[in-house]
C-alpha cells in the first residue's frame, strides 16, 4: 500500500530529534515554559480520541496528547487525539474552560520513517502512536494547508527539522509555521 518510504535512517532521525527536543526542553525550562520532566506516552491501540471518539491507531496522520495540571475528565492520562486538529480544537476548548495545559506533543515526522499513501485520491501519512515518536510542541514547525491529509480531512503536519519542513512543502505545498502559533483561525482556514 504505501507509495514511498523516506530513505533516512530512523536512529539518525531520532537522534537529530533528541537533540532538537533537549534544546527546546533546554530553553523553555530557563524561560518558564512547559513542565520538562513530563513526556510522551505511547497511545493504547483501542484508545478512542477524546475530541471525535475515533479510535486513534485505526486513522493515518497526525497524532497528539496533551498533559493537563489536573487529570480530568481523562482520569489520569493524558488527553489523546487521532489528529493535530483535535488537539488543538480540544486544548482550546479545554483552556477556555479554565484548565492549564502543561505540555503538548505530536507526531514528529522528522524522527519517524513515516510511510506515504494514497487512499481515495487523497494524500496520507501513517500514523505513530509510540511514545518515541512525538515531540512537544515548542519544538515542531508544522504545515498547513498541504496535499497531506490526516485523520479529519486537512491537517497541520508537524517536523523538528527545518530540512524536513522545506522538503515537505516542496513536494505536497503548504505553509509553515511555529506550532506554538497555532490558533483557532488557524484551524478554521484548513
Amino acid at each position: 500500500m504505501p507509495a514511498h518510504s523516506r530513505s533516512e535512517s530512523v536512529p539518525r532521525r531520532r537522534l537529530l530529534a533528541g537533540i532538537a527536543a533537549a534544546g527546546t526542553a533546554a530553553v523553555a525550562g530557563c524561560a518558564g515554559g512547559e513542565s520538562n520532566s513530563i513526556a510522551p506516552v505511547s497511545i493504547d491501540d483501542d484508545q478512542a480520541c477524546d475530541q471525535c471518539g475515533m479510535i486513534v491507531a485505526d486513522h493515518p496522520g497526525t497524532v497528539g496528547q496533551v498533559h493537563f495540571e489536573d487529570d480530568e475528565p481523562e482520569g489520569g492520562r493524558p488527553a489523546q487525539f487521532c489528529s493535530a486538529t483535535c488537539t488543538y480544537t480540544y486544548r482550546f476548548d479545554a483552556e477556555d474552560a479554565g484548565r492549564t495545559p502543561l505540555a503538548t506533543f505530536l507526531t514528529d515526522y522528522s524522527a519517524v520513517d513515516q510511510e506515504v499513501f494514497e487512499e481515495g485520491g487523497d494524500t496520507m501519512f501513517s500514523s505513530h502512536v509510540e511514545s518515541e515518536a512525538f515531540a512537544r510542541e515548542t519544538a515542531l514547525t508544522v504545515v498547513a494547508r498541504s496535499e497531506v491529509i490526516g485523520a479529519m480531512g486537512p491537517d497541520l503536519i508537524p517536523f523538528s527539522d527545518d530540512g524536513d519542513v522545506d522538503e515537505f512543502v516542496a513536494e505536497y505545498g503548504g505553509e509553515a509555521m511555529p506550532a506554538t502559533e497555532v490558533e483557532r483561525s488557524t484551524l478554521e482556514a484548513l
